[in-house]
């Protein structure tokens, strides 16, 4: 258990990024029928927008899978990136069961929303933000959603046979994971966010039979440049659990970046009035530009 101090600051460090009013989208777009499966686009703005064509960053909202955390706590991330310049997309999916607060994540449905919504980006974001450039597209996720960017990174070495595997890899400049619950295992045994982890999977022999298909740290090597930026007194998703993906992806004879930031948790990573957050757009831009 957390001690008392670090409790403390985590409350204030989540406060403070959920204190930003949301920011509504310039345009939305569908990629299914369900309420749930929309994107939001954000035009860059400011007065440095380069006149061409502009990177495009994929977002991908955390909140443990669970139905009460929409992409709506990602608005103000999202408009701070499209403030620097980039052309944004910050995806929604289905979370838990409707009218829970603690089932997280659906099976299949919340990895058959990721997988389309990437799918489809391409073409959507053509129509909403013709200033976007897909050539120059860089998925980012916070906590569960890090899981899923670096899940939908890695559907190319999918077992066999999987409904998400695609034939070549994702047309990305690379993965930037937030704070990510990056390797199922050991989320699991530290039992991050509640036991988040077994519900996503199943707490039966569901969890050793999806895991393969669903945890990143098994899904190496992807071939696509990957950073994870974690805070090192993080205590929702401990620097554990991101430093037990980079070893596996140095086991799998890849190297995945870990920016480790001093005296920052979990919630400054998204939060506009955090120097964080100017990392975090940072580590985006040089693998963007």
């Amino acid at each position: 258990m957390p001690d008392a101090v670090a409790a403390a600051r985590d409350a204030a460090e989540e406060e403070s990024a959920f204190s930003h009013p949301p920011v509504e989208p310039d345009a939305t777009a569908s990629y299914g029928p369900h309420p749930d499966q929309v994107v939001d686009f954000y035009a860059p703005r400011g007065t440095d927008v380069p006149a061409g064509p502009v990177p495009l960053v994929v977002l991908l909202h955390g909140g443990a899978w669970r139905a009460p955390y929409d992409r709506r706590h990602l608005t103000p991330f999202a408009d701070f990136l499209a403030r620097r310049g980039f052309a944004v997309a910050n995806v929604e999916y289905r979370r838990g069961a409707e009218g829970s607060e603690t089932d997280a994540g659906r099976w299949p449905d919340t990895f058959d929303d990721v997988a389309a919504a990437l799918d489809a980006l391409p073409a959507l974001a053509g129509k909403a933000l013709p200033q976007a450039d897909p050539r120059r597209m860089v998925l980012a996720g916070h906590s569960a959603g890090g899981h899923l960017a670096l899940w939908a990174a890695a559907r190319h070495v999918l077992p066999a046979g999987s409904v998400w595997r695609t034939d070549g890899p994702p047309p990305l400049r690379g993965v930037v994971a937030l704070a990510p619950i990056a390797d199922l295992s050991v989320a699991d045994k530290l039992d991050v966010c509640g036991g988040a982890v077994r519900q996503l999977l199943g707490s039966g022999p569901e969890f050793a039979e999806r895991q393969p298909y669903a945890d990143p740290a098994l899904l190496l090597p992807t071939g696509i440049a990957t950073t994870l930026v974690q805070g090192r007194t993080d205590i929702v998703v401990p620097q554990a659990v991101a430093e037990a993906y980079a070893d596996a992806a140095a086991k799998a004879g890849e190297v995945a970046g870990l920016t480790l930031l001093e005296d920052v948790g979990h919630f400054p990573l998204i939060d506009p009035a955090a120097d964080a957050c100017a990392v975090v757009a940072e580590e985006i831009a040089q693998l963007a530009w």
